[in-house]
């Protein structure tokens, strides 16, 4: 399999060239932007396979990157941002991200998280492999041979990270998984933050599929434990 190209959108030079050197050593193709309507323009020219995203931009935010970019793609965007709030993470992951790095980051961690997207990119190409059945929970279904969730007969917009989560909980309804297993499943090993970034994955799902967050009808809350699908009658 040919290497992927990455897109990073990145002004602050030393943290462009430390992304650009990584790359380059482990045989990646890259492109560079340094401004947010740059990047539009290079994505929509390029079609890059993915792209690191800096929110923090000279001309515009990097949220309004994102969505100019899901307007008409689906590439994966993994955003490497300074800013460490979890409503700065839920406003980009509301926006159409895939996940969420905070700066400074370590370049192992960078990496492990390109494996995890450029693996679930070929199997996205290789749907043939899916589970054809569909999931059917109340008002919930799953078509997992189209890649598509549904809630009241209308599809739901989830990033590649909240379907790939939520085809994980319908696969073991009525189970508690826990969150080092949810982890493992989603991100490929548990890394110290990705709990964190697995509860903000929570609530950005949740906000799509529950009409009452405060009373789920689908996705519950172990404290301290982890998530379970509720099979609703």
């Amino acid at each position: 399999m040919n290497k992927p190209t990455i897109l990073v959108v990145e002004d602050d030079g030393p943290v462009r060239n430390l992304m650009i050197t990584t790359l380059k050593t482990h045989n990646y193709k890259y492109l560079t932007a340094t401004q947010g309507s740059e990047a539009v323009m290079v994505a929509s020219s390029h079609n890059p396979d993915v792209v690191f995203l800096d929110l923090g931009l000279p001309d515009m935010d990097g949220v309004d990157v994102i969505r100019q970019i899901r307007s008409w793609s689906n590439m994966p965007i993994i955003v490497i941002s300074a800013r460490s709030e979890d409503e700065d993470k839920i406003t980009a992951l509301d926006a159409g991200a895939d996940d969420y790095l905070t700066k400074p980051f370590s370049v192992d961690e960078l990496l492990a998280r390109l494996r995890v997207t450029v693996r679930r990119l070929a199997l996205m190409n290789n749907d043939g492999n899916t589970d054809s059945s569909l999931y059917t929970n109340g008002a919930l279904k799953i078509d997992y041979a189209a890649g598509c969730a549904y809630l009241n007969d209308e599809e739901l917009r989830l990033t590649p990270i909240e379907y790939k989560l939520l085809c994980l909980l319908a696969r073991n309804t009525g189970k508690v998984l826990t969150h080092t297993y949810i982890t493992q499943n989603i991100w490929g090993q548990s890394w110290d933050n990705d709990i964190a970034s697995l509860r903000v994955f929570m609530v950005t799902l949740r906000k799509k599929l529950e009409s009452a967050p405060n009373t789920p009808q689908y996705i519950q809350t172990h404290i301290g434990i982890g998530y379970r699908m509720i099979k609703t009658e």
